[in-house]
This record gives C-alpha cells, structure tokens and sequence, in this order.
C-alpha cells in the first residue's frame, strides 16, 4: 500500500529513535498525509514498516484525536468549545459555520470541503474562541472572522 518514498521516509525517521516505538507518531502522521486518514490497511502498512503490533499501532491511533480513523474532508476544522471559548461564543459558532457550510459536529459537508470536530481543549483559553483549520491555528474568532479565514480553505 506504501509507496517506496513513504517507506523510506518511514524508515528515515525509525533511524532518528533508539526504539521503533518511538517512530510510531511521526509514521502514523506520513499515513495520515498520503492517504488523509488512517484506514486499517495503512495502520497495518505502518505496523510493518516499523514492525510493531498492529494492535499497538491501532490503539496508538484511535487514543490520539489527531489521527482521523474515518475519511474527513479536504479541510478539518477543529472548534474548541471548552470554558473559555464556550463563554466567548464558541457554540454560536459552531452554529454559523454548520449552516455555512451543512456540516454538523463529526461530519463532512456534502461537498467533501470540510468536517468539523469539536475540540475539548485547544490550549488557547486567554485568545479564545479558537480553532484549527487543518494545521493553522486561529484565535480571537467572531462571527464575521472565522467565515472570512474558511472561505481561504477550498
């Protein structure tokens, strides 16, 4: 399923650690990028190439909310609704971009744009609301900046 760049690029990265182990989260994310989520096929490639359990591969997986086991959208925006940014108005906008875009927390819009998570805590409480769009971090949303930062993400 790896093609031979990902696999060198795998094992490049095994050769940084004194433990395979170690290798497993930066692996996980190069068969998170090539194949937007990680599918039991691509977990089970990852075992192998590291050769690790793929029970232990799975489970490292699933523990992590970054690691997607289901396939999301081109874009994943993360809303963080804890304490802070729930005062602040984080559910409202959540609200704006679910009829936005037709996407509900844990879904993918229609179109395959986006899919929306919603975060417990995004560690921004004194720029709340917060959020990630894929990697990008963004702080300090109302309800006119945060449709203006996701019209940028086709």
């Amino acid at each position: 399923m790896f093609n031979e760049t990902v696999i060198s690029e795998i094992n490049e990265i095994r050769g940084k650690y004194p433990d395979r182990r170690s290798a497993l989260l930066p692996s996980l994310y190069i068969a998170q990028r090539e194949f937007g989520w990680l599918s039991h096929e691509a977990m089970t490639c990852v075992a192998k190439t590291l050769n690790l359990p793929e029970a232990d591969v799975r489970g490292t997986a699933s523990f992590y909310s970054m690691f997607k086991n289901a396939p999301v959208g081109r874009h994943v925006i993360q809303i963080c609704t804890n304490v802070s940014c729930m005062i602040l108005g984080a559910e409202k906008l959540v609200d704006i971009v679910g009829a936005k875009y037709g996407v509900t927390s844990g879904g993918t819009s229609e179109d395959g744009r986006f899919s929306l998570v919603i975060m417990e805590c995004i560690g921004a409480c004194g720029t709340a609301p917060a959020m990630l769009v894929d990697t990008d971090f963004y702080e300090n949303l109302t309800e006119t900046n945060i449709l203006e930062i996701l019209d940028k993400y086709k």
